[in-house]
């Protein structure tokens, strides 16, 4: 038996050049809790910008939210920074967890990235909130969160305390993480327009990187005439500036024309 004779093929080697890649405006590195469904789903709507790249890890955390729990992502937070682009440019980078920033501490989170990313501009849902409360204006906050009522409160208090005033609050009270995302965008905008038309309400925010709000944002605020952000969206919008994007996306809320 004869052995089949290999086809003939052409090979040649071809010249090319380097470009600037998807980043050529911005590489923005996102650290996602393991028990998160929804940060990547609304930052990606979000950031659909040409030459603005998404870059994300995952960090390990317990599906139970308590102050305990919280505080035991410390200690992953330079691990998870370090897989992102190893090496390679990033321009910002962003802590996915609203109620762990507060616990760990906001500026101790921005040590652990920079143990990674010497000098990078950080930021966190809760640093991003107060940055978008202060350029819409408003002080007086209505608060929306999953939380049970323990971590609602703490979070109202850790809000005041930075110079708002929390003057009303609601909360679904549960702890379950993977169950959070899935509180539906028709319970969530009830509690948002109840809470937003009271005359004591200057703003809606709405924390937790888990709850789903970014696509009734427009929609929201044309209903009580006040803005209406979200941990998701206030830390998307600030992440962009911090990269230096300024482009107006009034699709996404008055925010988003700042």
């Amino acid at each position: 038996m004869s052995t089949p004779t290999a086809p003939i093929r052409s090979y040649q080697k071809h010249p090319f050049t380097l470009g600037t890649g998807p980043a050529s405006r911005a590489a923005i590195g996102l650290i996602v809790l393991a028990t998160d469904h929804t940060i990547e789903h609304e930052w990606h709507r979000i950031m659909q910008l040409d030459g603005v790249a998404l870059y994300q890890s995952r960090l390990y955390n317990s599906a139970d939210i308590n102050p305990q729990t919280l505080s035991a992502m410390e200690k992953d937070i330079a691990p998870a920074t370090a897989l992102i682009l190893p090496g390679q440019r990033m321009d910002v980078v962003a802590f996915g967890c609203t109620s762990g920033a507060m616990v760990i501490g906001e500026e101790t989170v921005f040590e652990r990235i920079r143990e990674v990313r010497p000098g990078v501009p950080c930021t966190t849902p809760i640093t991003a909130a107060q940055a978008a409360l202060k350029a819409l204006g408003a002080q007086r906050v209505g608060l929306l969160t999953p939380y049970v009522k323990s971590v609602s409160d703490w979070m109202a208090d850790y809000i005041a305390d930075r110079g708002f005033d929390v003057t009303a609050s609601t909360s679904y009270e549960h702890a379950n993480d993977n169950e959070v995302a899935r509180i539906d965008e028709t319970s969530i905008r009830a509690s948002v327009l109840e809470m937003g038309r009271s005359s004591d309400v200057d703003a809606v925010f709405v924390s937790c990187t888990s709850m789903r709000l970014a696509s009734q944002v427009t929609s929201l605020e044309q209903a009580i005439g006040k803005p209406v952000i979200s941990s998701n969206h206030a830390m998307a919008w600030h992440a962009l500036r911090l990269a230096g994007i300024h482009d107006a996306l009034p699709q996404w809320g008055r925010l988003y024309s700042l």
